[in-house]
Formats: structure tokens, C-alpha cells, sequence
């Protein structure tokens, strides 16, 4: 039976890395996963300094600042790493503690490649720790890793992941990727409800019964789910699902990512954009 064996957590200094530690020593223990934890070193190069360094320059000033930055973020990066040995201790788990310096963006990008699933967290532009750009390092991973990623709320307390799980399903390619990648959380689930928001007919839509033959997919890999639909006429969709899970009181939403690349940037399309900005439960999202 397939399982995620191997778990990669990002964690920082900013004020939701407890959240995000205690979900992924969730589903690691589960799991029976090896559980890693990432922290980057993201400093900026001297040549970024350079006007603020100006009357330090013939002082070496420039290469203080930059170490000076490196010697404190290492510093909060130990006192993380206590945090997570503490809890992957009381779990009895399998784990590594990786200290790496450089871009944040894709670096963690990079070791998620390594990894069956990464758990990272919701970005929240109005928080003033000022990590990586606002969404700049999920977007980038669950587009760009080739894995699935867990995206905990930066709102709440989350006991239980995946015990109750909401599946947005829309017959398409991500929706597809989505819900193969989230088959060992689907197969433990207590119950799993497969939606289809504005069902579509057609080649690449349902057919009578909207979201049934993907359940009936599920049922010959051991999850026994429940196909609905729902027509959102005067909200959105992504509103509608997060309604519709709201109602159903589930812990957790597998759904596909749709985005896109432009160069370096990484942009989502509307629905995910709307539930990675109003989700209250985590999810799982797969591109």
C-alpha cells in the first residue's frame, strides 16, 4: 500500500512554525514517514547593502552587516531546530534537521523534489514578519516541485488532518493529480466527500452522475467516498467549496493547483487563489 514515506516541513521564525511542525509530526507518525525539517539562511548578498554600508565601507562594514544577519538567523534557525528534535523525539520518529543557506523560494522548491509530501504554510501578507514575498514560496514549490504540498491555515489549531476530508473535483488534469497524490491520507480517512462545483458535460467534463466515476476510481483503491455537486450561482466557486466544507465540518481539502509560469513568476488561477486566501482547514494541493 502506498504511503507518504518521506515528509518535508519548512519552518522559520515567523510566528505559525509551531502550527506547521505539529501537522507535519501528525501525518509523519501516521504515516510511519521520515519526517525532515528545512530552515534557510535567506541573506542577502553585501552588493545589496552597499548604499546602507556606505559609511562602514572602509571598515569592512558591508561584510559585518551580511554576517551579522547569517550569525542571527542561525541563531533563531538553533532555537527552531530545538523545537523540532523536542517534537519528533516525543513521537519516536524518523527525522533530519537541515540548515541551508540561500534562496528560500527555491531551495525549498529544490528539497521538496526528495520528498513525497511538503507541509508549508498559508502566506499572510498582512503579518509584519517579513519572510519570503507573501505567497512566494508556496506558489513556487506546488508549482515547480512535482509534489503534492500541505497548506496549513495561519488561523487555527489543527489536531486532526485528514480524518474528514473534502476532495474539489472538476474532472480535470490538476483535480486528477490531486487526487492520486492524496490516496494514503484518502485510504485512512473516516469519511471523504467528492465535490463537483458548476458540474461541466462533455469530453473533459462529467458524465450523468457528476463526480461518481471518480469514486468509483476511489473505491477500487479502498476509499469509500461520496459523490455531490453543488451550483453556485451568486458566489464563487472557491466561496462554494469553502462553504460546502464549512457545512460538512472536514479537516482537510485535497485540491488540484492551477497556475501558471511567467519567467521567475509563479501565478495561481482564481479558485485557488480564493481558497489559499480564505482557507480555514489545511490542504492538500497538487499540480
Amino acid at each position: 500500500m502506498t504511503m507518504f514515506k518521506d515528509i518535508l516541513v519548512h519552518l522559520d521564525d515567523g510566528p505559525h512554525s509551531s502550527t506547521r511542525l505539529k501537522v507535519a509530526v501528525d501525518l509523519a507518525r501516521r504515516q510511519g514517514a521520515h519526517l525532515t525539517g528545512i530552515f534557510v539562511l535567506d541573506i542577502p548578498g553585501s552588493d545589496l547593502f552597499y548604499g546602507a554600508g556606505m559609511p562602514y565601507a572602509g571598515g569592512g562594514g558591508m561584510t559585518e552587516m551580511v554576517n551579522s544577519l547569517r550569525a542571527d538567523q542561525a541563531a533563531r534557525a538553533d532555537v527552531m531546530g530545538q523545537a523540532f528534535g523536542e517534537a519528533v523525539r516525543l513521537q519516536g520518529l524518523e527525522n533530519e534537521w537541515r540548515v541551508v543557506e540561500g534562496d528560500t523560494v527555491g531551495l525549498v522548491a529544490l528539497h521538496a523534489r526528495y520528498a513525497d509530501l511538503t507541509v508549508l504554510g498559508q502566506p499572510n501578507s498582512d503579518e509584519s514578519f517579513k519572510g519570503p514575498s507573501a505567497d512566494a514560496v508556496l506558489v513556487n514549490v506546488m508549482l515547480s516541485s512535482g509534489r503534492p504540498v500541505v497548506a496549513v491555515p495561519y488561523a487555527g489549531q489543527f489536531e486532526q488532518v485528514g480524518e474528514r476530508v473534502l476532495v474539489a473535483w472538476n474532472a480535470s488534469r490538476e483535480s486528477t493529480r490531486a487526487v492520486n497524490d492524496a490516496l494514503p491520507l484518502l485510504r485512512d480517512a473516516k469519511s471523504v466527500t467528492v465535490l463537483a462545483v458548476n458540474p461541466k458535460r462533455g469530453i473533459e467534463g462529467h458524465g450523468d452522475v457528476p463526480a461518481a466515476d471518480i469514486c468509483l476510481h476511489l473505491a477500487r483503491h479502498g476509499v469509500k467516498a461520496e459523490a455531490a455537486h453543488t451550483i453556485a450561482k451568486d458566489i464563487s466557486e472557491g466561496d462554494a467549496l469553502l462553504s460546502y466544507a464549512a457545512d460538512l465540518g472536514v479537516d482537510l481539502i485535497v485540491c488540484g493547483g492551477y497556475g501558471h509560469s511567467r519567467a521567475r513568476e509563479m501565478v495561481f488561477g482564481g479558485v485557488t487563489r480564493t481558497l489559499l486566501q480564505e482557507m480555514t482547514v489545511p490542504m492538500l494541493l497538487s499540480h
